[in-house]
């Protein structure tokens, strides 16, 4: 993920700018609990859905499809952006969600898509 902050065009030295668009709808935003993670050797794919207790069935909100390349920039991005979170807010913690992803139980049988990794 590019450094939007840093206007250096690294291959040519130049300054460019980059505008990005936010529609309407987009600004509005998905809420998602339940990040589904799959990948080939040519992308990953992440499934974004919104998981309610009780309900024993998730729809996929939204899905991103991406190289192994941004997938990296991207993590990297995202542990850069949770240190300043955390640096300003305090610790996030997630004590035990790694046996029943967001305190929900999904039951015998249940499964994901492509067995992916549930985060």
């Amino acid at each position: 993920m590019a450094d939007l902050n840093d206007p250096k065009d690294p291959v040519e030295g130049q300054t460019q700018q980059l505008q990005i668009e936010l529609g309407e709808k987009e600004a509005e935003g998905i809420y998602s609990n339940l990040a589904i993670i799959t990948h080939s050797p040519a992308e990953f794919i992440i499934d974004f859905t919104r998981v309610t207790p009780g309900v024993p069935r998730a729809r996929v909100l939204s899905r991103i499809i991406m190289t192994p390349q941004h997938m990296k920039l991207l993590m990297n991005a995202m542990r850069e952006n949770m240190e300043r979170y955390e640096n300003q807010f305090g610790e996030v913690r997630v004590d035990g969600q790694s046996e029943h992803p967001f305190g929900f139980r999904t039951g015998p049988g249940s499964s994901t898509p492509g067995g992916g990794k549930v985060h």
